[in-house]
This record gives structure tokens, C-alpha cells and sequence, in this order.
């Protein structure tokens, strides 16, 4: 499983990085920066409930 961010939806709220900072953390502008790689399974919970707060609706995780 990985991270994936639809840049022509992000706004940069900055919801994601504070849901799952294990994996998200934030640049200066404000936009997510995802660590690359395969999700650890005790993120995948955090990085769940931040695919869904988006208000954006511009992350998801997809099974590899």
C-alpha cells in the first residue's frame, strides 16, 4: 500500500500532516510532502482517517 496526492485537488490545508505524521509532514507553502515507500501497518489507520477528512478529497491510498 502507498500514498497518493491528486495535486490538481490539494489546497494545502495541511488536515493530512496533522492526521498521520508518521508519514505526512508539511513543506513551507503548506502542501504535503509523502514519505515514499510502503505504508507501515500501524499507519494505515491515521492515513485512513486523513483520506477522508480531506476536505479536498485529494489523498488516497492504494493497494499495491
Amino acid at each position: 500500500m502507498h500514498v497518493e496526492i491528486d495535486w490538481t485537488r490539494c489546497d494545502g490545508h495541511g488536515l493530512c500532516a496533522r492526521l498521520a505524521p508518521e508519514m505526512i509532514e508539511l513543506a513551507e507553502d503548506g502542501f504535503p510532502i509523502v514519505r515514499r515507500g510502503q505504508v507501515p501497518d500501524a499507519a494505515v489507520v491515521h492515513l485512513k482517517r486523513a483520506a477522508t477528512a480531506c476536505p479536498q478529497l485529494a489523498l488516497r491510498l492504494v493497494k499495491d
